[in-house]
């Protein structure tokens, strides 16, 4: 006997399939740089780790309770500015490297938690 451990995505819901060569493959769709990816839609982003560079996280129509910043390749301590300023609108800074910061959303996403992440593109 075998049993489908494969998850159920729901119709709409941003997943990060593949990642490197300077870009990302999320539900389908090839996306060259970084991105900021909301359970609903995917954009392009400049990769600035700052809060005007995370203005559009904090404008977005639903605003997530966990921000997921991968911040490249390897892992290096984000601006105490970039998490005050992020915990005094509400929101959770997960801060770690690119490859963790995909994987950690997509287990937010898949269960359903208000997320966002913002993901600087790694070769």
């Amino acid at each position: 006997m075998s049993f489908d451990i494969t998850p159920r995505v729901p119709t709409g819901r941003q997943i990060v399939q593949a990642y490197g060569e300077g870009g990302f493959k999320i539900t389908g769709q090839h996306i060259e740089g970084s991105v900021l990816v909301f359970l609903d839609e995917t954009r392009g982003w400049s990769g600035e780790l700052t809060l005007d560079g995370l203005a559009d996280v904090m404008d977005h129509p639903e605003k997530p309770q966990i921000l997921v910043v991968g911040c490249g390749p390897a892992f290096k301590l984000p601006p105490e500015e970039l998490r005050a300023g992020l915990r005094a609108r509400g929101v959770v800074l997960e801060w770690m490297d690119t490859p963790a910061a995909c994987r950690t959303y997509n287990v937010l996403a898949l269960e359903e938690r208000s997320a966002a992440a913002a993901l600087v593109a790694v070769e």
